[in-house]
């Protein structure tokens, strides 16, 4: 019952937290902090040999919610920051990844092709999910390159969603970029789970639904005590959405039913 009245309060209760977010913006700068994209970082400690300095590094999960995407973005320019945007099929808008990218952040693909391929086949098993990786990454090369030809501009890093889907069958979204030609093909350069930039980072936090807010601190609570820090973030985390929460609930009800039927 608990985490079901937190829910609750998360998805339609929660004030707005963008002051917050703006407050982190405004103490990061204050404190020395580069406040950069995910290509932009990966470039940076590739052609340096890892030597990038005091960083924060935005990235931004658009797995619903484009609105706040949109505040948080305004933010970002009022401040000066770089950022990482990286939008789902469903939460494609080219005219704000056009922004993002004119602004000099990054716009780019959240893919979730093993996931969706698993449910819309009904596969069970994680073994028959990868049996199939070569009709899955046919299918990852047609929607990039769909989305690249119709945004108009290179995308050249990409991060893997998360799905209810990926948890059951234990088989995660960037396995499938394990493959170079698959890379090669794309021109893709980083994978935001690539350990070739996590090893550079000296701290990793991610934003988590009411109560928590924040795993494993808070970066307020980090600035100043770790030099290169990730930051990953879910709009629908500061600001509550009806529309789209609900929106998001019926669909995630109706994938797990259709799967299981």
């Amino acid at each position: 019952m608990k985490t079901l009245l937190n829910r609750l309060y998360s998805d339609y209760l929660m004030p707005s937290r963008l002051r917050e977010y703006e407050a982190l913006l405004a103490a990061a700068r204050q404190a020395g902090y580069r406040q950069l994209s995910v290509r932009d970082f990966y470039r940076a400690v590739r052609d340096t040999d890892g030597q990038a300095g005091k960083v924060l590094v935005h990235r931004h999960d658009i797995d619903s919610d484009v609105r706040t995407a949109r505040k948080m973005f305004a933010l970002e320019r009022k401040h000066g920051v770089g950022a990482s945007y990286y939008f789902r099929l469903s939460t494609l808008d080219y005219g704000f990844m056009r922004d993002i990218e004119a602004a000099g952040s990054e716009a780019s693909y959240h893919y979730e092709e093993v996931a969706t391929f698993a449910k819309r086949h009904r596969l069970r098993r994680g073994d028959d999910v990868r049996a199939r990786f070569p009709e899955i990454r046919e299918l990852f090369v047609r929607n990039f390159t769909r989305i690249r030809e119709q945004l108009g501009l290179p995308m050249t890093t990409v991060a893997s969603h998360g799905d209810f889907a990926n948890r059951r069958l234990q088989v995660i979204n960037h396995e499938l970029l394990r493959d170079p030609e698959l890379r090669r093909r794309c021109g893709i350069e980083c994978e935001s789970y690539d350990n070739e930039l996590l090893r550079h980072f000296d701290l990793y936090i991610s934003d988590r639904p009411y109560p928590v807010y924040y795993t494993p601190l808070s970066p307020f609570e980090a600035l100043g005590r770790h030099a290169r820090i990730c930051f990953l973030t879910h709009p629908v985390q500061w600001e509550t959405n009806w529309l789209e929460s609900t929106r998001c609930n019926v669909v995630r009800l109706a994938e797990e039913l259709a799967w299981h039927t």
